[in-house]
């Protein structure tokens, strides 16, 4: 395989743009998908299904970064594809042979197809399937059979489209094969926070994509691909600490852990390589875990953890990117130089962040209670700052955080977790 560099006489900027925005309509689709599917089942059912649907973007992204893009798009004749592209190497700053996009560019389009075929699968085993089982049929159904009929319809040695049959938009690679799965699967059955952190990862494409300020110099689909690649492999490693801790997983890990990736990975969104996005989510899930346990014993009351998430996750993400950067990281010239430099910026925003909010918070309180009331923390704010509540309740005590621990162990027995 002979790579082409990537140029900005080759690249098209409008074929570009669209292609990135088109894969953030893709994505978005599978949180449509979990939607609709929810809407469908009984209400004990809902965030079952739902989870069936969005735990496929952390794990059909990941497999598709480190073999499934291979396996679908590589030469290898007319079956299945080789290992040049694994954990999408030669493609970053080369261009897709046949078209004026970027390989990434390409890749993540493909990969937001991937992500949504095998979520429909699930629409014919909701409120059945145990959901372990789920996950590992996911899993290798991405592998061995959805990476393979890619290759069969779309690659370019492929005996499908060899022989001249045509599918534009996955008509058999997407819709065929997951409708003829799920029932297959659902015949051999037979007995007789989720939106909200769906839709954060969606706009964070745009975030990290239109960082990079043009659409030509192959940055945009770095980004995008880094974005994609941490926040899943993050959401994993998330849910494997849950595990470990709790002894099982839960729908709010899930997606606090994808959450956790995408903050992680701003830092360096424009300047690390698939495979080491990948390590920023690796890295930060379990990082930002501990930290919010470590955090939660302490007095201070950080109702949302927003120092363990985004504070440690920023911190995390801005060291890592000195060790990943490609050319000036640790991994790659041997020296602490930009390692060093990402520190000492660290410290200072750490340091300028908590000295001038403390200022802030001070001279405020001179002039008016910092506070609500105990009896308003009871009742909820809702009825004085917004002339009435969304939700009609009893007034009760604000919840603790064993409160908390307690609801969402309930939620997540009802999915039968991972």
């Amino acid at each position: 395989m002979v790579a082409i560099e990537l140029s900005e006489e080759l690249v098209s900027a409008g074929a570009v743009a669209w292609m990135l925005t088109s894969t953030a309509l893709v994505f978005i689709m599978t949180t449509g998908l979990s939607l609709f599917y929810g809407g469908l089942v009984r209400d004990t059912n809902i965030i079952n299904t739902m989870m069936m649907s969005f735990v496929s973007m952390g794990i059909v992204t990941v497999i598709w970064v480190a073999i499934g893009f291979s396996l679908a798009f590589g030469r290898n004749g007319p079956f299945i594809g080789n290992l040049d592209y694994v954990f999408l190497m030669n493609l970053d700053m080369s261009m897709w042979e046949g078209t004026n996009l970027p390989g990434l560019c390409y890749a993540c389009f493909q990969m937001a197809f991937a992500i949504l075929s095998s979520a429909i699968i699930s629409g014919s085993l909701v409120e059945r399937m145990n959901f372990n089982a789920y996950v590992v049929m996911l899993a290798l159904w991405a592998v061995l059979v959805h990476a393979p009929l890619c290759h069969w319809v779309w690659a370019a040695d492929g005996w499908i489209r060899t022989l001249g049959a045509l599918d534009f938009a996955g008509g058999t690679v997407i819709h065929i094969s997951a409708g003829v799965s799920g029932y297959v699967a659902s015949a051999m059955l037979a007995r007789g926070a989720i939106l909200s952190a769906s839709l954060m990862w969606f706009g964070w494409l745009g975030f990290a994509g239109g960082s990079a300020l043009s659409s030509k110099n192959g940055l945009a689909p770095r980004a995008v691909t880094a974005t994609l690649t941490a926040a899943a492999s993050s959401m994993l490693s998330w849910i494997v600490m849950e595990r470990m801790v709790k002894g099982k997983a839960s729908s709010v890990g899930a997606a606090i852990g994808a959450v956790v990736g995408l903050i992680c990975i701003s830092p360096g969104a424009g300047y690390v390589t698939p495979g080491c996005s990948m390590a920023f989510g690796a890295i930060g899930g379990p990082w930002c875990y501990l930290c919010v346990a470590v955090f939660n014993r302490m007095s201070i009351d950080d109702t949302l953890d927003s120092m363990g998430l985004h504070g440690m996750g920023g911190i995390a993400g801005s060291i890592l990117t000195g060790v990943f950067a490609m050319n000036h990281g640790l991994i790659y010239e041997g020296t602490f130089t930009l390692l060093g430099k990402q520190m000492a910026g660290v410290f200072a925003t750490v340091a300028f962040s908590a000295v001038g909010t403390a200022a802030i918070v001070l001279c405020i309180k001179i002039f008016m209670p910092l506070r609500v009331t105990e009896e308003r923390e009871i009742t909820g704010v809702d009825e004085e700052h917004t002339r009435g509540a969304m939700f009609k309740h009893k007034a009760s005590a604000p919840p603790s955080s064993n409160d908390l621990e307690d609801c969402d162990s309930e939620s997540s027995d009802s999915l039968d977790p991972v």
